[in-house]
């Protein structure tokens, strides 16, 4: 085992969870699991965040991020490694917008919110993020997206601690939020890549598969 402390990290638009299956099942082999809420204002206060979670833990542990969440982690330092769930490994001076650009496949389902920020309509997100999940689990991920204040995924990070510590890239091939040809440009980034056939939430549809990614 890698480590026996795990972070996991949130993506835009969800909270921590829907990451519940796969913090349940790494409990199950006695792994301590830490998952900090983000939507924190900021990449930076997010940042922060996840920081706090890191430094808690009795071993530097295991980094698992999402989505965006790979822009959270690669601002933090301390963690063991860094496992990348279809998600952002932005070098300095990088975002979310500018890697995945004004074509990025989410973008077409992004709404403005009434009370401010943005949000993804429920009738969109299952395809969209939840395509290869069970129906129910499907329905209840849908249920957990909240609105997402605007900028988060502007801003650029100040650290790629990816670089400094062991990464491995988790490619999902059916992915409709991020496109694999980007993922696969961000696992060139990391040490190991591998790549299984899921949808943008294998910490959901695949969490056998992710969790041995985690554990090594």
């Amino acid at each position: 085992m890698r480590s026996a402390e795990v972070v996991l990290v949130h993506g835009l638009y969800h909270q921590p969870a829907h990451l519940q299956p796969l913090a349940d099942a790494l409990r199950r082999r006695g792994v301590s699991v830490h998952a900090p809420r983000l939507h924190r204002g900021s990449l930076a206060a997010d940042t922060v965040a996840v920081q706090e979670a890191i430094d808690v833990c009795g071993d530097p542990p295991v980094v698992v991020a999402h989505s965006y969440g790979g822009a959270v982690a690669s601002g933090t330092e301390g963690a063991s490694s860094f496992v990348f769930m279809a998600a952002f490994v932005p070098d300095l001076g990088e975002s979310c917008a500018s890697l995945g650009g004004p074509d990025a496949p989410v973008n077409a389902w992004v709404r403005p919110h009434p009370e401010g920020g943005t949000y993804i309509p429920k009738d969109a997100a299952t395809d969209l993020f939840y395509g290869d999940c069970e129906p129910e689990a499907a329905q209840r991920a849908v249920e957990l997206l909240i609105p997402q204040a605007s900028g988060h995924g502007r801003c650029v990070v100040s650290n790629a601690a990816w670089k400094y510590a062991p990464s491995h890239y988790v490619i999902c091939a059916r992915d409709r939020a991020m496109n694999p040809v980007l993922q696969q440009a961000m696992a060139s980034r990391c040490g190991t890549e591998e790549v299984i056939d899921a949808s943008h939430s294998p910490y959901i549809s695949h969490v056998e598969a992710v969790m041995r990614s985690i554990l090594g």
